[in-house]
């Protein structure tokens, strides 16, 4: 291999022409000096009709790259090209390519979009220094005239790399970014970045958007590096990992396509320093849970399908080399610079990677600020206490039976956080509280912008029941945790999965099983309807609760699941589904629902009463909701929650353990008087509701055949129609039995609650 001359820095410019309506990025003749073949490279949406060859100019060839036109014209004599785009005349000299500048090299073709002269030096020293490159074009994106010193600081400095490296730094004359996107630096152009819905998006900016004009690689190869022994794409914020005793060059090489796929890693820093601009030796730390990796490739241009077409992440009509890959790392904030790397990654999902601290340190010979370390808190390897933390407005009816059907099953403790009760739901949750039954709190939210729900569980973060508890799970009065296996016991449950830490239990929808008339009897008794174990709809169908041990793997509790992963404990976590099988890494840190792949019932459930009878859910919908306390609990809301396709009578096995303790409870005199007053408050409300107009027209709709019939078919409609509501639903579709296979949906329209 020809070694170039070492330091050799040139600049060039794409031969533009803007006219009529038609963006011409480059213009470059042949490599072949008896050739008089021109390739025309066209902006990204350009119009081929617009473009007319005039004189002797003739199109061979027209391709099109991502929906930019690629002309392939010839002429009968050299000099200056006339045509007419649009309307207009234009005249121009295509560029002579410069093949053997970086002929028999190493090359990389790069996008440099806003990264620092210094940035720069360091990535090519890096990839010559360990990987062999001996050339680099890098396209500069930066609009003329808003960074002169940025070649000349490149230039000076190519002085000090020790191994030769010839950069040609190729400019532009207009924008090659996407019309649609904002800067590249802001954070919205970050695929993990947190909270884009949140983001004030800036505007277009062409000029600093990801790239969007992809012809720029043919572009590239036709001037500069269709000679190259092998081209690595991968921009100025990349570096290529080690890989043993080869280079992806000479992978690509050795490749029988000539095409070597390149694997993306996306790195982080832990934190900034203050006031420091990020460099590479700031990122050790990846996300444990990534699912996507960025693609790249190398090429052999020599070896490669003379059809090959070098696109942004793949060189199309080319079969890359299956037997291997190169692996390089993304250093995102050196394109997207933030004082807070919380800007650009959630940092929950960030853990060190080893070889990444191996490069900082003995590479670029840095100190990063290192990740915290934590270690699991130690506990007593007994099974410990089990506490509910719930929130409630008036559910006195209920509540009785709910404290005693967990106290039979293990449940320890309950810690009930309420507000604005006026059922008797405060008297009976106080009365418990003096028997040591339930610890009972007012809730805090009043004077906060916390939802109630959220602003009990911080509260409840600092009590001692949940600070000594061993297991906690945060869960409402009309959930019931269904134990399947051994005597329906927590215990027996733990048995089952000794290992884990986390158990998800998904919610089984039961419906009203057609009772109107609110009963003082036990809810697991009397409503044994319910949705199929398989059904994906409505989105609530498969929400999970979870019971979790208390070790400090989060750092908060959270409505259905903790929240806020320590990340250094990311591989401590034993976390199982209902059915005692392990949950997917993509699920710590922020999944509240169960999937196909996740879903489970053979261990554990959470039977979800969500409406009760009719009446009781007149009730429901008068208070309010606990958490989505801005929204309507109206006939949308019945028709999701209400499930009465299957049965399921499992959790009934649990009656006679029920019916003792709720028999010990109810012995207490002040108990029972408690408890009646609160049905018998709950019946008045339902009588004063239904005396209304609007509330009895409400309780005749729940109450209707065409509702009936549909609490029995939702496995047949698709997602929008369980948002926009029954009424969307034309009669003849209710009119079809259920037993039918069909499926029934409409347009994506207004939420109804």
């Amino acid at each position: 291999m020809t070694t170039p001359e070492p330091s050799r820095f040139v600049t060039r410019r794409l031969t533009t022409v803007q006219a009529g309506g038609v963006t011409l990025l480059d213009a470059v003749a042949d490599a072949d000096p008896e050739s008089r073949r021109i390739g025309l490279f066209f902006a990204q949406g350009t119009d081929p009709a617009q473009i007319t060859p005039l004189d002797d100019l003739r199109v061979i060839e027209t391709r099109s790259v991502g929906g930019a036109p690629w002309m392939i014209c010839e002429a009968d004599h050299p000099g200056p090209v006339r045509m007419r785009f649009g309307t207009q005349e234009v005249h121009f000299t295509p560029a002579a390519p410069e093949l053997d500048l970086l002929a028999d090299t190493h090359a990389a073709l790069a996008i440099r979009n806003g990264e620092s002269a210094q940035i720069v030096l360091e990535w090519l020293a890096f990839h010559a220094e360990h990987h062999g490159m001996t050339a680099a074009v890098i396209l500069n994106r930066a609009q003329p005239g808003t960074d002169p010193d940025f070649t000349t600081a490149l230039e000076q400095g190519l002085q000090a790399i020790h191994h030769p490296c010839r950069v040609v730094v190729l400019d532009a004359d207009v924008p090659l970014g996407r019309t649609d996107m904002p800067p590249e630096a802001h954070p919205y152009c970050v695929p993990e970045a947190p909270g884009k819905d949140r983001m004030q998006v800036p505007a277009p900016a062409p000029w600093s958007a990801p790239l969007g004009e992809v012809l720029s690689y043919e572009i590239a190869r036709a001037r500069f590096l269709d000679r190259a022994r092998a081209v690595a794409n991968i921009d100025v914020y990349d570096l290529l990992a080690p890989d043993g005793d080869t280079t992806v060059f000479e992978a690509a090489v050795a490749s029988d396509s000539g095409v070597l796929n390149l694997v993306g890693r996306h790195c982080y820093p832990w934190r900034m320093r203050k006031d420091a601009d990020a460099r590479f030796g700031d990122h050790i730390c990846v996300q444990f849970d990534a699912q996507f990796a960025k693609r790249r490739w190398c090429i052999a241009p020599a070896k490669a399908p003379a059809a090959a077409v070098w696109r942004l992440i793949r060189i199309g009509n080319a079969n890359p080399d299956p037997t291997r890959a190169g692996l390089f790392y993304r250093f995102m904030a050196l394109r997207h610079p933030t004082p807070s790397v919380s800007k650009i990654v959630p940092k929950t999902s960030l853990i060190e990677h080893p070889p990444l601290l191996k490069l900082s340190q003995s590479v670029f010979e840095h100190s990063p600020v290192r990740m915290p370390q934590i270690t699991i808190e130690d506990t007593d390897q007994g099974r410990g206490t089990a506490v509910i933390v719930t929130t409630m407005k008036n559910e006195g009816p209920f509540i009785l039976e709910w404290i005693a059907y967990h106290r039979a099953i293990g449940f320890d403790g309950f810690l009930v956080y309420t507000n604005d009760c006026t059922d008797g739901t405060d008297t009976l949750l106080e009365l418990l509280q003096t028997k040591g039954i339930v610890q009972h709190r007012d809730n805090p939210f009043k004077g906060t912008d916390l939802k109630p729900q959220h602003a009990a569980l911080e509260a409840a973060e600092r009590e001692p029941l949940i600070v000594d508890a061993k297991w906690i799970t945060c869960m409402d009065v009309d959930e019931y945790v269904d134990i399947k296996v051994g005597n329906g016991t927590l215990d027996d449950l733990f048995a089952h999965v000794p290992q884990a830490n986390m158990i998800a239990m998904t919610w089984r929808l039961f419906g009203n099983s057609d009772i109107h008339e609110f009963r003082d009897g036990f809810i697991i008794e009397s409503f044994s309807r319910c949705a199929p174990e398989l059904i994906r709809k409505p989105h609530q169908a498969w929400g999970f609760k979870t019971l979790f041990q208390n070790i400090g793997l989060f750092k908060k509790l959270g409505v259905h699941r903790p929240k806020g992963l320590n990340p250094q404990l990311w591989d401590q976590i034993n976390w199982v589904n209902g059915s005692g099988k392990p949950m997917p890494r993509k699920v710590f840190r922020n999944s509240w629902r169960s999937t196909v792949e996740t879903y489970g019932y053979d261990l554990v459930s959470l039977n979800h009463y969500a409406v009760r009878s009719a009446e009781s859910f007149l009730v429901k919908r008068d208070r309010g909701r606990v958490n989505h306390v801005g929204r309507d609990q109206g006939l949308a809301y019945w028709f999701r929650m209400n499930n009465n396709a299957d049965q399921d009578h499992s959790i009934k096995r649990m009656l006679p353990a029920l019916r003792a303790e709720f028999e010990t409870l109810m012995a207490d005199p002040d108990i029972a008087a408690a408890h009646r007053h609160c049905v018998a408050q709950h019946r008045a409300k339902i009588d004063a509701l239904r005396d209304t107009k609007a509330f009895a027209d409400f309780y005749a709709e729940l109450t209707s055949p065409r509702m009936e019939k549909l609490s029995r078919m939702h496995a047949h409609f698709g997602a929008n129609v369980f948002l926009s509501g029954p009424t969307h639903i034309p009669d003849e579709v209710v009119a079809r039995d259920p037993d039918e296979p069909f499926f029934f949906t409409v347009e994506r329209g207004e939420t109804e609650h």
